[in-house]
């Protein structure tokens, strides 16, 4: 089946970020896509956290959450919306992905679980726990692709996600991101193999990319990777869509070869010696 990926360098304006995602979709349904993958934080990405405040609202008055759930009821194709800023009844934030069907609905949440505070040698210094609020579960939810575990970012380099997801089920692990250029230039590609080894799953990440308008720059590099590991799509470093084929079948084919899944045993409790 075929799966469209969009890379995006999003702006501090939800609306011109929701009409990029609104033509993706179009682009995606007419290129034969059954389903879509955005990168994190689709709708707005702005470090400057005093003027992101008027842009971030609750889920259900979300502008850009509403067009693409339109714009898929309107062209029939499934979307993974990376992830969105949200603001809960508690006043925190959350950093949101969505799975949103064919018909516009709603089939999945998934807050971010890892939150990314971290000082580079660049240094770049994050601190996404001083507005945000971590999620506190894993899901797992049907769609064309197979069975998908939503994740996003930084959750990458916490492999026991992995597992447990693919434990549950998973054949598909989507991994949208806005990765930093020196991390990712480090990391990205050889974490996203990992998991896609480790799991026997395909991994779907759709990345941010380019100079953003609040002064950020993001590493790009969308990927799609098959169960053995192999990268089946590479987006560099443009802006723009992108096409890969997957064969569900593959998954099968793969932990029969290797049965990761079924030799995996509980781990036991660390003796100090």
């Amino acid at each position: 089946m075929r799966i469209a990926l969009l890379q995006m360098t999003s702006g501090v304006d939800p609306a011109a970020n929701a009409d990029t995602l609104r033509k993706a979709v179009a682009d995606a349904a007419a290129g034969g896509a059954a389903m879509l993958f955005t990168p994190e934080m689709s709708g707005l990405l702005d470090r400057d956290r005093a003027r992101a405040a008027a842009s971030i609202v609750a889920e259900d008055d979300d502008r850009v959450l509403a067009a693409v759930r339109e714009a898929a009821a309107t062209v029939g194709i499934w979307v993974h919306l990376g992830s969105l800023a949200l603001r809960r009844p508690d006043g925190r934030l959350a950093n949101r992905g969505f799975v949103i069907d064919d018909a516009g609905e709603i089939r999945a949440r998934y807050d971010k679980i890892h939150l990314f505070d971290v000082d580079l040698p660049t240094g770049e210094s994050w601190r996404e726990s001083a507005a945000y609020a971590g999620g506190d579960a894993a899901v797992l939810v049907d769609t064309p692709a197979g069975p998908l575990g939503p994740t996003i970012c930084y959750d990458l380099r916490f492999p026991d996600l992995y597992r447990a997801l693919s434990d549950a089920g998973a054949t598909v692990l989507s991994v949208p991101a806005a990765f930093t250029r020196p991390t990712g230039a480090a990391h990205w590609h050889l974490l996203l193999r990992a998991r896609a080894i480790e799991a026997a799953a395909f991994v779907v990440a759709a990345a941010q990319t380019g100079e953003h308008a609040d002064g950020r720059a993001t590493y790009g590099h969308s990927l799609v990777i098959d169960p053995w590991g192999e990268v089946l799509l590479d987006m560099g470093e443009e802006a723009g869509l992108g096409f890969a084929e997957i064969d569900p079948a593959a998954v099968a084919s793969v932990r029969e070869r290797i049965p990761v899944i079924a030799h995996r045993r509980p781990i036991p409790a660390v003796t100090v010696a």
